[in-house]
C-alpha cells in the first residue's frame, strides 16, 4: 500500500511537470506567432516607404521636366529647380532596405530578368517605338490580368522563377519605365506643338507686314 502511494505521487509529479512544460511551450509558441505578424507588418511598412520614395522622386523629376517649367521665365524656373533639387536631396536621405530571402535559383532568375530589362532600356535612344513595344510585352508577362497585347513567354517563365517580392518589384520597375516614356512623348509633342504655333504666329506677323 505504501509503495503504491509513493508511485502515485511520483506519477502525479511527472504529470504536473509535463503539463507545466506543455503550457509554457504553448505560451512561447503563441508569442512567436504574434511576433511573426509584427515582423511581416514591419516588412510591409518598410516596403511601402520604399515605394513612396520611388514615387516622390519620379514626381519631382516629372515636374522638373514638365512643359509648364518650359513656359515660365528663367528666373522662376531657376528658383523652382532649386526647390525641387532640395526636395529630391531630402528624399534621398531616406534610406530603407528590405532584403528579400532568395534561394540560388531565385537569385539567378532575378539577375536574368534584370539583364533583359536593362538591355531594352539601353536601346531607348536607338528605337523608342520598338523599346516601348518590348517593354509592354515584358509588362504583360508580369500581369495577372488578361494582357491587351503580346506576352513575352520567355520573360514570363523567368519572372515566375523569382521570389514573390522580386516579381512585384520587377512589375513596378516596368510600370515606371513605361510611364516615363509616355511622359517624355507628351513633353515632345507639346514642345513640337509650341514650336509649330510659334512658327505660325511668326508667319502670320510677317504676312501682315506685307499686307
Amino acid at each position: 500500500m505504501a509503495q503504491a502511494k509513493i508511485n502515485a505521487k511520483a506519477n502525479e509529479g511527472r504529470f504536473c511537470r509535463s503539463s507545466s512544460m506543455a503550457d509554457r511551450s504553448s505560451r512561447l509558441l503563441e508569442s512567436l506567432d504574434q511576433l511573426e505578424l509584427r515582423v511581416e507588418a514591419l516588412r510591409e511598412a518598410a516596403t511601402a516607404v520604399e515605394q513612396e520614395k520611388e514615387i516622390l522622386l519620379e514626381m519631382i523629376h516629372s515636374i522638373q521636366n514638365s512643359q509648364d517649367m518650359r513656359q515660365i521665365s528663367d528666373g522662376e524656373r531657376e528658383e523652382l529647380n532649386i526647390t525641387a533639387n532640395r526636395l529630391m536631396g531630402r528624399t534621398l536621405t531616406v534610406e530603407v532596405s528590405v532584403e528579400t530571402i532568395r534561394n540560388p535559383q531565385q537569385q539567378e532568375s532575378l539577375e536574368h530578368a534584370t539583364r533583359i530589362i536593362d538591355e531594352v532600356v539601353s536601346k531607348f535612344l536607338d528605337d523608342v517605338g520598338n523599346a516601348r513595344s518590348h517593354l509592354m510585352s515584358l509588362y504583360s508577362a508580369c500581369s495577372s490580368e488578361v494582357p491587351p497585347g503580346p506576352v513575352d513567354q520567355k520573360f514570363q517563365s523567368i519572372v515566375i522563377g523569382c521570389a514573390l517580392e522580386d516579381q512585384k518589384k520587377i512589375k513596378r520597375r516596368l510600370e515606371t519605365l513605361l510611364r516615363n516614356i509616355e511622359n517624355s512623348d507628351k513633353a515632345i509633342k507639346l514642345l513640337e506643338h509650341s514650336k509649330g504655333a510659334g512658327c505660325k504666329t511668326l508667319q502670320q506677323n510677317a504676312e501682315s507686314r506685307f499686307n
